[in-house]
């Protein structure tokens, strides 16, 4: 059995985590999605919970068919310790995806083997360039799946964002 682990912010989930998400699936049997930064929430760059992340994922994912695991990981700031705490917080895992340069640096020198999918759409299909589209009012919801549009309109997430990038 292969166990395939699989780590992003998700501030929100989108397009470019389901493509990579569903290539994942075509060759793992089972996959565990870590909710990186879990602890964060209430800011400009990172607007949701965790919870409400979890809840993103789960119901963008409802039709995969394989099983998969949502896990918050909160940060430590120790970058020589991390994988050892993702690792203490996640199932086993034999196979790791990431293009971010340092987690794909820090699991490979505790030996683990590391995939950098390619990115889909990577202009458009980022966190980023989405919280930006709601902080100025402008559509941005073809760049989710219609279940993540469903959670940020449930919990007030675009208002949230505008509301918490105001001054004083």
């Amino acid at each position: 059995m292969s166990r395939a682990f699989y780590i992003g912010r998700f501030q929100p989930y989108h397009y470019g985590h389901q493509s990579v998400l569903e290539r994942i699936a075509e060759t793992a049997d089972e996959i565990i999605i870590g909710i990186g930064s879990a602890q964060l929430s209430h800011e400009v760059n990172n607007p949701f919970t965790a919870g409400e992340r979890v809840l993103m994922i789960t119901r963008a994912l409802a039709h995969l068919d394989r099983p998969y695991y949502v896990i918050p990981i909160q940060d430590i700031q120790r970058n020589a310790l991390w994988v050892a705490h993702v690792r203490s917080m996640a199932p086993p895992f034999d196979r790791v995806y990431s293009s971010n340069p340092l987690v794909v640096r820090l699991f490979a020198e505790v030996g683990m083997a590391v995939e950098s999918p390619a990115m889909y759409e990577r202009e458009t299909h980022c966190g980023t360039a989405i919280r930006e589209l709601m902080l100025n009012g402008e559509p941005w919801e073809s760049r989710v799946p219609p279940a993540v549009v469903s959670v940020i309109r449930e919990i007030g997430g675009v208002e949230r964002l505008q509301q918490i990038a105001g001054s004083d």
